[in-house]
């Protein structure tokens, strides 16, 4: 068999096992069914890009004419799907190896039969139990130390919660509220113009219709980073009040992001989406960063602290992309450094000017 079936074969199973995963998310997962959806995602960028175009896709057919479509239909969407597709979240911007080509026309008509079951059983599901996501109770999603959380949400949405993070979801008869409490989460948001998608984190609010974004709550700063799609992003305090676009929000474009700092938001700025989500595939990017930052994004999911005991050493710029459960290659990276000392305890990794 040659390498180019191999990889086909390959990417019929990834489709198929996508396809599977829509199904089992129109209904709640148990524990373990979240934790083994968790760990299909981690487990390569290709299959989060196989999800989320399943997603985008029932999004688009959904609120066009009501019916199920046909499987024409189905691969013209495919078709368009593949032709302006983003790169996976997480792929280098260098040219992609033969893994990640795009789709032969054959592989696009097995994807788009596969999409076609899913969307249909959908549809199925949806005429019979019509979504009463305004009666669903508030629901409470948290990670611990080091650990990461997706969820998919009653409305179609999803979830990604990185470490140490807290948020509530809460729907209204006209508004999807999402408070988010601590730490980092990045929202697939499932189309509604009827009930706006509003997250408030700090003094931050975000609201959207249909689009991903990432937030990040870093104490009296709120970071959002727009993947795909637009969001409005003003300062928070509009409470229960349906979600509004205010006259001091920002619109936010893909690939840009705005820092809200005690309700004052920032121009946009064009950002790495590829560096900012490397979160989503545990692992921290910087591109000459201080290593004072650097060495905190680690201490969130190292089992010890990385502590600057050196204000020098701090302010050094560095580079690099690094495995946030690989704490042995990291230290070893800090060693390398020029005038850096390391020591490794049992309760933290002292780093010092030597």
């Amino acid at each position: 068999m040659t390498i180019g079936a191999n990889r086909d074969r390959e990417q019929d199973t990834i489709a198929a096992q996508a396809a599977d995963w829509f199904v089992a998310n129109r209904e709640p997962l148990d524990a373990e069914q979240k934790a083994a959806f968790g760990e299909w995602l981690r487990r390569s960028p290709r299959h989060e890009q196989e999800y989320l175009t399943l997603l985008r896709l029932a999004r688009r057919l959904q609120h066009a004419s009501g019916r199920p479509p046909s499987v024409e239909a189905l691969l013209e969407a495919v078709r368009s799907e593949e032709a302006g597709s983003a790169p996976p979240i997480g792929a280098r911007r260098r040219a992609a190896p033969a893994a990640f080509l795009p789709r032969p026309w054959l592989y696009a008509a097995a994807a788009a039969g596969l999409a076609c079951v899913a969307v249909l059983m959908f549809w199925g599901r949806a005429e019979r139990h019509p979504p009463q996501t305004a009666q669903v109770p508030s629901q409470h999603y948290l990670t611990g130390h080091g650990q990461q959380l997706t969820q998919s949400l009653a409305d179609g949405s999803l979830l990604r919660l990185d470490t140490d993070s807290a948020v509530t979801v809460r729907y209204e008869r006209g508004l999807r509220q999402v408070e988010i409490e601590r730490g980092q989460a990045v929202f697939t948001v499932a189309h509604d113009p009827a009930r706006p998608f509003r997250v408030t984190a700090g003094s931050a609010q975000v609201v959207a219709v249909g689009t991903q974004f990432d937030v990040y709550l870093q104490g009296d700063v709120t970071l959002v980073t727009v993947v795909e799609g637009r969001v409005s992003v003003g300062p928070s305090g509009a409470g229960d009040q349906p979600a509004t676009v205010s006259t001091n929000s920002v619109d936010v474009s893909a690939a840009q992001q705005v820092r809200v700092v005690r309700g004052l938001v920032s121009a946009p700025s064009q950002v790495d989406i590829h560096r900012v989500m490397a979160w989503l595939h545990r692992q921290i990017a910087f591109e000459n960063e201080a290593l004072s930052a650097v060495a905190g994004e680690f201490s969130r999911y190292s089992p010890v602290p990385v502590v600057i005991e050196s204000p020098e050493v701090g302010t050094l710029p560095v580079s690099g992309v690094f495995n946030v459960d690989d704490t042995e290659s990291f230290v070893a990276f800090l060693r390398s450094l020029k005038g850096v000392g390391v020591e490794v305890t049992p309760t933290r990794i002292r780093v010092f000017k030597r």
